[in-house]
């Protein structure tokens, strides 16, 4: 028999989730998401959030408190009598009596491998860290930051230039497949939860402007992890002076430098100039150990494009350097 759902997130990664479960027949009482935020150039249009929008093609009643601790606003959640709650990067705090209100409680669609990664900002921290794989987790919510038992997992790899962007969309589909499967499991009283690992929690901290600055000085494979890892937004920068005038470049995507796995390449690398230093026509810039060579960038105000593209617009060459 089909579930009658609360449906609560806000950003495009929480869309499929939401319509996999309308088109997997079950009966969404309302959704849930954050209010609509200003936006346009100056920040005087409101913009309803993904999940809202898709909400409304969908003919479904939307909510969007700026809390849930008020006992109206819990009254209110309460009334619609769900079953389940189902939870996508919602983005407010779900009081103990909203935990509660379910007559099956509420569960989390997460972005990585928990207990690793609990937090705002798991799929760019994992690849921040240099993680080699990632995944979608279906968790029973708690009071804790995301320390709830997993009910269903599905790991997902991550390659060696994969972008923030790349895994968020990849995590994004398979979020959906599996939270379908985990209804479809508690409609069948089949799904088991298993307490978390006490070994290996970190947290995903949210990202903060001040990271997205390039260090040059770093290894070479920091420096790719963290161009990726926030890729392509809020986007890692760094300065180069363009025709004499200096401008901030948007490093969107890039790849290790040919022949870092020999350490005779590498050493080579490492005296070829100072970190930052371009070292050839394809935009392969030195790092404190090893290099990257960018393969695709964006100017201020323009779009992203690949290097050799914006290597023809620009007279970047070796010798020159990023701040």
């Amino acid at each position: 028999m089909p579930l009658r759902v609360i449906f609560m997130g806000t950003p495009e990664f929480s869309v499929p989730t939401l319509r996999a479960i309308a088109e997997a027949g079950h009966e969404i009482a309302a959704v849930y998401t954050q209010p609509p935020r200003a936006a346009g150039r100056r920040g005087l249009e409101l913009t309803p959030s993904p999940v809202q929008r898709e909400a409304e093609r969908l003919a479904i009643e939307v909510r969007t408190p700026t809390s849930l601790k008020s006992e109206a606003e819990q009254a209110a959640f309460g009334a619609l009598q769900a079953d389940i709650a189902v939870v996508v990067a919602y983005g407010l705090l779900l009081p103990r009596a909203i935990l509660d209100a379910p007559r099956l409680g509420c569960i989390n669609g997460h972005a990585s491998l928990l207990p690793r990664w609990r937090g705002a900002a798991p799929i760019q921290r994992a690849i921040m860290a240099g993680d080699l794989e990632s995944g979608m987790m279906v968790m029973r919510m708690e009071e804790g930051l995301d320390t709830g038992p997993v009910g269903l997992l599905e790991k997902c790899a991550i390659a060696p230039d994969m972008t923030a962007g790349d895994l968020h969309d990849r995590l994004m589909s398979l979020g959906a497949t599996l939270m379908v499967e985990a209804l479809a499991r508690l409609e069948e009283n089949t799904l088991t939860f298993t307490a978390q690992a006490a070994e290996g929690v970190t947290y995903a901290r949210k990202i903060d402007k001040s990271e997205t600055h390039v260090d040059w000085t770093r290894p070479a494979a920091e420096v790719h992890n963290h161009l990726r890892g926030l890729s392509p937004f809020p986007g890692a920068w760094s300065e180069i002076d363009i025709g004499g005038r200096v401008e901030r470049l948007k490093l969107l995507r890039s790849t290790l430098s040919e022949g870092q796995s020999h350490s005779e390449d590498l050493a080579l690398l490492d005296n070829l100039g100072e970190s930052g230093g371009i070292l050839d026509d394809r935009l392969t810039v030195a790092c404190g150990a090893g290099a990257i060579r960018l393969v695709e960038v964006q100017r201020a105000g323009g779009k992203p494009a690949a290097a050799s593209e914006f290597l023809r617009g620009a007279k970047i060459v070796k010798g020159m350097k990023f701040s």
